[in-house]
């Protein structure tokens, strides 16, 4: 019995090898630009986490259809969960945006060291069956009209998907560009932005498709999406490869140790990070940043609507003074400006980040804090100007520097943490931003209830909160120019490097892989990096121009 158990599990081992990290380590001829596609197929298909509230309407009246049958107001939200024969309330609905980034930035920090050791590849494969598996799980909750199995499905399993699959790339992109290491994870979680962009649309074209006068068509969205997801990010996960240990883009030489002590040359282990005081800085940079631009995030719509009312159509009227059509008109307009802003965030990420290659990125941080800060204050005074230019440009430079603020700081732990670990480092930091994922929409909502019930016009309610949020911002800013080298104590030594090396599979040549199994051994053809490109640049190209469509309305 022992022999054949063991022979199950050697023939189970041999099967999926093919996911080992050292089938994944790249030959001599290996093009780098092959990584980013792959890391963008993966993270093109979870940023749609971002754009889940395209399913919140529809849901709220899956069995109503034309008018929800709401469940009983003095019904708890537990018995909600478990409740059949009700339509569901979007604040419900609401809460697997909370389970989605809380989940994301706990199983980024609990696996985090698993991944740098079993590498991006059976990460990203990992991600690919949470993600999708829990899009079945919800379309299971859709059809059986559970809310608790789209809590589970989506919120939960596909927020731990959501977290492998953000940090997948990130070690791996820095280590193949580490003379562009913030462009490189720029271009990555890019993707993560854009998510939103092509799945949104996608989503809403599909519900289309399958409504019937008894079906809002979200089980089946769900099915359909689950499958095209999957096959993307398997994709992507299988075209990832790492360097072997060492390795250095041809031509380029290693800034010497002196050139800029914020750079260090040396490499932290992953257990260490949560008694140093520069991680618990810059945990502090991330999650002011975060927290000030996902509360606006959040409220940009409601926020234009109800400063500048009756005037984004050329009607003198105040937002409460707003017949219905009148209403719809300014949604519409609103609609735009919240596609303006995703594109301000999703170009800013690949901005800033490339940016700080050449500012460094505690100048970058500081530009963020600093021109934010004075932004966010501006916002009161162009609002009661009824500047409509002034307001929309100030935020979207804003949004741009929020998504800005990702991008950066995986290049900001390279360089003050080494890059050994820089994955798992990074999975711990993101705990900052589940913390401001709630902060923020706390902050900017209960402040808003709170003005209004103080009797404060419309137009005026979110002042407070924007001198708040440059608050946070200073905090922000005071936490960032903190940030020194770090000390002697807190890196590896030789030994304790060479040990980890060997824990994460790490190979100095590539030809070391067993029989030249590394993939990548001969030259990379460009007809390959150009469809790798393409099957990324496409689909991505394609939701930028359905959301340049929505921002026009703005303009018109």
């Amino acid at each position: 019995m022992s022999e054949s158990s063991n022979a199950s599990s050697s023939a189970s081992a041999a099967v999926f090898s093919f996911l080992d990290k050292e089938r994944t380590i790249a030959g001599a001829g290996f093009n780098r630009w092959l990584v980013p596609p792959a890391a963008l197929a993966i993270h093109l298909c979870i940023g749609m986490a971002y754009g889940f509230s395209v399913f919140w309407l529809p849901l709220s009246k899956a069995i109503g259809l034309n008018a929800a049958q709401t469940c009983p107001k003095d019904m708890s939200l537990l018995a909600e969960l478990f409740a059949s024969g009700c339509d569901w309330r979007i604040s419900s609905l609401g809460w697997m945006y909370t389970l989605f980034f809380v989940l994301l930035g706990s199983s980024a920090a609990l696996w985090g060291g698993w991944l740098e050791r079993a590498g991006p590849r059976k990460a990203g494969v990992v991600s690919a069956l949470c993600w999708c598996g829990g899009l079945l799980i919800s379309a299971l909750g859709v059809y059986t009209h559970q809310l608790w199995l789209l809590w589970l499905g989506s919120g939960v399993i596909g927020g731990i998907g959501l977290g492998l699959g953000y940090i997948s790339p990130v070690s791996t992109l820095i280590k193949w560009f580490p003379d562009k290491r913030g462009m490189a994870t720029g271009m990555a979680i890019m993707g993560f932005g854009g998510g939103a962009m092509i799945g949104s649309p996608m989503a809403a074209e599909l519900m289309k498709l399958f409504a019937t006068s008894s079906n809002v068509g979200v089980a089946q969205t769900f099915l359909v999406m689950a499958a095209i997801y999957f096959v993307f990010m398997m994709g992507g996960a299988m075209g990832y490869r790492v360097p072997p240990s060492g390795w250095k883009p041809a031509g380029w030489t290693p800034p010497a140790a002196s050139s800029n002590v914020m750079i260090t040359q040396r490499h932290v282990h992953v257990k260490k990070v949560w008694s140093i005081p520069q991680f618990w800085l810059i945990w502090m940079v991330l999650c002011m940043n975060v927290s000030a631009g996902i509360g606006v995030i959040g409220m940009a719509s409601p926020m234009l609507q109800e400063v500048f009312g009756g005037g984004l159509i050329g009607v003198a009227k105040k937002f409460g003074e707003l017949d219905k059509a009148e209403l719809g008109a300014i949604a519409g307009v609103a609609a735009g400006f919240t596609a303006l802003l995703s594109l301000f965030n999703i170009g800013g990420r690949f901005f800033w980040a490339s940016l700080s290659d050449k500012l460094g990125r505690k100048l970058t941080y500081v530009v963020f804090f600093v021109l934010g800060g004075l932004l966010y204050a501006s916002i009161p005074g162009s609002a009661g100007a009824g500047s409509k230019l002034l307001f929309v440009a100030a935020f979207c430079i804003i949004l741009s520097m929020y998504g800005g603020g990702f991008a950066t700081v995986p290049a900001y732990l390279a360089d003050l943490f080494g890059t050994q670990m820089v994955g798992a480092i990074h999975g711990r930091l993101l705990t900052a931003w589940a913390t401001a994922g709630i902060l923020g929409p706390v902050v900017v909502n209960y402040m808003r209830e709170y003005q209004l019930g103080l009797g404060i016009p419309r137009e005026q309610v979110y002042n407070q909160t924007m001198y708040i949020l440059v608050g946070m911002l200073v905090v922000g800013l005071v936490c960032n120019l903190l940030v020194r080298p770090l000390a002697d104590k807190w890196f590896m030594t030789d030994a304790e490097l060479a040990e980890e090396k060997r824990l994460a599979h790490d190979r100095a040549l590539a030809n070391e892989v067993g029989r030249g199994r590394a993939v990548g051994g001969s030259t990379t053809s460009s007809a390959a990096v150009v469809l790798a490109w393409g099957a990324v640049g496409i689909p991505l190209a394609w939701g930028v121009y359905r959301t340049l469509l929505s921002a026009a309305k703005f303009f018109n």
